[in-house]
């Protein structure tokens, strides 16, 4: 085979490798935000599960777009920047960012949060239990 052949094989294998890690598919929970919307939809190994209202950042807040993979989690959360406000069944995606359960339901379905994703209690404590289950869960976030 030609040199050409081989070098075009190895940076389509490297940029793979890159990719990879940022693919959703690689995640049995995956947890896709639609912040237009202020809805959450949940697939489990594919499938579509849940569909849920949110609460994403309000005017002068930013909840970040992207694909990011769940690394902390905790059960209940306390937050240190605002005034230790609970944030039950926290996933933590995006340093200080993080999907939870909030008590101000009435606000779902629009934008209230200084940049987290705020879910009804009952909806995170289901999220939680499934990526604990699946080992974690990948989130992604679009405008």
């Amino acid at each position: 085979m030609s040199r050409t052949f081989h070098l075009r094989a190895a940076l389509l294998g490297a940029a793979l490798t890159c990719l990879l890690p940022a693919l959703p598919a690689a995640a049995g929970v995956v947890a896709r935000i639609d912040q237009g919307q202020q809805r959450m939809r949940v697939y489990v190994d594919g499938a579509p599960a849940f569909e849920w209202p949110v609460s994403t950042a309000r005017r002068g807040f930013v909840t970040p777009n992207g694909a990011y993979r769940v690394g902390r989690m905790a059960t209940m959360w306390r937050s240190r920047k605002y005034h230790g406000s609970p944030m039950p069944h926290a996933m933590f995606f995006r340093g200080g960012y993080a999907i939870h359960g909030t008590y101000a339901t009435g606000a779902l379905g629009r934008r209230a949060s200084h940049g987290c994703i705020r879910l009804s209690p009952g909806h995170a404590a289901t999220l939680f239990r499934l990526a604990r289950n699946y080992g974690g869960a990948a989130v992604i976030i679009r405008n």
